[in-house]
């Protein structure tokens, strides 16, 4: 369980250096667009209460600044993988709190089964997080590679 725990710890890690990274690259190519200085792309996360909300902020305007033109108006379903991401990881993080706090009530076998199935949901949706981090990481540094690489050539 321990390894398990720092492997998620260094993945966190890697995961916020790389966020603060296409933030900064973000506040480059459309700083007026960007809600919040990159330094946010760190701390954000660290905000009680408002973790739930500011790194996703932070994700939009990163993905909006990082696009072909940044002040173009959304596409539709333009967002849908940053959202379900977003989505699934908040879940995941609720339903492992209130699971917590049934684990901690559970006097019975009955009441240990209902928090086990609400951890069990909770693991499934940052499972699903995850996947979608995964390919949120991955779109989203194609972006910015290919729009950093126009501007390379474009700048010759």
């Amino acid at each position: 369980m321990a390894v398990g725990y720092l492997v998620y710890l260094a993945t966190a890690v890697v995961f916020v250096i790389w966020f603060h990274r296409v933030a900064s690259n973000a506040s480059v190519w459309a700083a007026d667009l960007q809600g919040r200085k990159p330094g946010w792309a760190i701390g954000g996360w660290f905000v009680p209460i408002g973790n739930l909300w500011i790194p996703r902020q932070i994700a939009v305007d990163v993905w909006r600044a990082s696009r072909r033109d940044p002040y173009a108006a959304d596409g539709a379903r333009e967002l849908t993988l940053l959202n379900s991401w977003w989505a699934c990881f908040v879940l995941g993080l609720i339903l492992d709190r209130l699971s917590t706090g049934l684990y901690r009530r559970a006097e019975t076998l009955d009441a240990l089964s209902t928090a086990a199935t609400w951890s069990l949901a909770g693991y499934a949706f940052i499972v699903a997080a995850g996947v979608l981090a995964l390919l949120f990481v991955r779109r989203l540094t194609s972006m910015q590679h290919t729009k950093a690489t126009g501007m390379l050539s474009a700048a010759k």
